[in-house]
């Protein structure tokens, strides 16, 4: 299937690893032309050839400073990836446990960093007809008592995109979501990530624990999720060939979430 995404612009935040990573490999891959933008520029990231730009994506002004950049390089943007999450910042912990610093600073990562680069961007994407696909998790779908803040912020998200495709879909803007369950990346299978602290949690090593995901999680094809796939789907909803596939938010669980 021909994307005939070559003449196209494209800016990636948590572009440097994980699933952020993946996607700028699969655009760059398919002819566009990236902006990338992560806290620590990453040496996989600079291998990709995309610009990369070292930006707090938390802060307003990070995030700004980014977009600025990257419209400064590519000329303007036609496709943007709101990929950036909690990242390391995922915790264990419930309602009781999350204080006032902690949501302040999930929101700002998970949804606040969304609003603004979707507000940064939005004039050339109306320009251009341009496209968005926001990265958020099937924990929007199925809270579970922690991380609470992380699963609230991207519950918002995925209402966020709903509403950007109805108020700009319009003027020639599709806005679409991607929702992925467990995904072979950092969060899970860094020593010191989000899974290392919930196998230590469950009193389980942590590469048993990673064995045991699939089962435990009720994923069933067997197997997590790998970025790249991720990143393909990513790169169809951005593509024309979605041309009419707007508002949605699709799941990429390995059938996960059970539910209609």
């Amino acid at each position: 299937m021909e994307l005939n995404l070559a003449s196209k612009t494209a800016v990636v935040t948590g572009a440097g690893r994980g699933i952020g990573l993946a996607t700028v490999r699969t655009l760059v891959a398919e002819g566009v032309r990236v902006a990338g933008a992560a806290r620590t520029i990453t040496p996989e990231l600079k291998e990709t050839g995309a610009l990369a730009v070292s930006a707090d994506l938390s802060t307003a002004d990070g995030v700004a400073g980014f977009i600025d950049a990257a419209r400064a390089e590519l000329g303007g943007i036609d496709l943007l990836v709101n990929n950036v999450g909690a990242g390391d910042d995922v915790r264990l912990g419930g309602f009781l446990d999350t204080d006032d610093a902690q949501w302040a600073g999930v929101l700002d990562i998970n949804l606040l960093s969304a609003v603004r680069a979707s507000r940064a961007a939005l004039p050339d994407l109306i320009e251009r007809r341009g496209s968005i696909v926001n990265v958020s998790t099937i924990n929007s779908r199925l809270p579970a008592a922690a991380p609470v803040a992380y699963s609230s912020a991207k519950a918002a998200l995925a209402a966020l995109g709903k509403s950007l495709a109805e108020e700009f879909g319009p003027q020639g803007v599709r806005v679409n979501t991607v929702s992925p369950g467990v995904v072979r990346t950092a969060v899970w299978e860094a020593p010191d990530g989000f899974g290392a602290e919930v196998a230590a949690a469950s009193g389980v090593e942590h590469a048993a624990f990673l064995e045991q995901i699939p089962a435990a999680f009720g994923i069933t094809t067997g197997r997590i999720t790998e970025p790249q796939e991720v990143a393909a789907l990513i790169a169809f909803l951005l593509s024309d060939v979605a041309g009419n596939i707007t508002g949605a938010d699709y799941l990429i669980d390995g059938g996960t979430v059970k539910t209609l």
